[in-house]
């Protein structure tokens, strides 16, 4: 019967998970149309979205301490638990890098934008698509998922260093594009640390279902 409460207990974990992860991903895909389409109220939603993130990791924080300090699990349960504690720090911090596109929105609000964003987008998609990868990965307890991860992660890093070289180009041919130059690669900055959030969730899942831990990011 006790094994019955805490295998639901950690059922209930692993959805309070999920519902996080939900949020992030909206908050990720929000943020980006807050600047495609220069729209102050969508900002405004990712910046309340991260305020509901935080409350959530410090619920399921809590809720992790709780099943540690009544349960005492062994081996695969403690890594379960554990894994948990690990993902939620990420998934937080790419509520945080979301929260400051968000940002970027306010700041260039009412700009014409020095250069069509499309690699930003195609960005965003790739970060969001690796965060559902993740969030799969975790729920089917699937290795070989979290590790193709990586692929797309070097993409993401592809398509930064394009970014970069595109803004630099455009900003030391005009000095009047610094400013708003600065804030586009700030912007694909946060998207580029959002895939290395995301490669981490697949890593804690490798930890999960091996007990090793591995960098997939070298």
């Amino acid at each position: 019967m006790v094994r019955k409460s805490f295998h639901n207990e950690l059922e209930n974990l692993q959805e309070k998970i999920l519902k996080m992860g939900g949020i992030v991903e909206e908050a990720i895909s929000l943020a980006v149309e807050s600047l495609l389409e220069q729209d102050l109220e969508k900002a405004k939603g990712v910046v309340e979205r991260d305020d509901i993130i935080d409350d959530m990791e410090l619920e399921i924080e809590n809720h992790c301490f709780r099943l540690l300090a009544l349960q005492q699990p062994m081996a695969r349960d403690l890594r379960i638990i554990s894994t948990a504690l690990k993902i939620i720090t990420d998934l937080e911090r790419i509520a945080d890098h979301a929260s400051d596109i968000a940002k970027v929105t306010r700041k260039l609000a009412g700009q014409e934008y020095i250069k069509p964003l499309i690699d930003i987008p195609r960005m965003a998609e790739l970060a969001q698509k690796m965060v559902t990868d993740g969030l799969d990965a975790y729920v089917r307890r699937d290795k070989d998922l979290a590790f193709r991860m990586i692929e797309h992660d070097h993409q993401v890093d592809a398509l930064y260093k394009q970014i970069f070289r595109e803004l630099l180009i455009l900003m030391m041919g005009n000095t009047q594009n610094i400013t708003q130059g600065t804030y586009l690669l700030f912007v694909a900055s946060y998207l580029e640390r959002i895939g290395d959030h995301a490669t981490n969730l697949g890593e804690w899942v490798i930890f999960m279902v091996t007990g090793e831990r591995l960098e997939l990011n070298r």
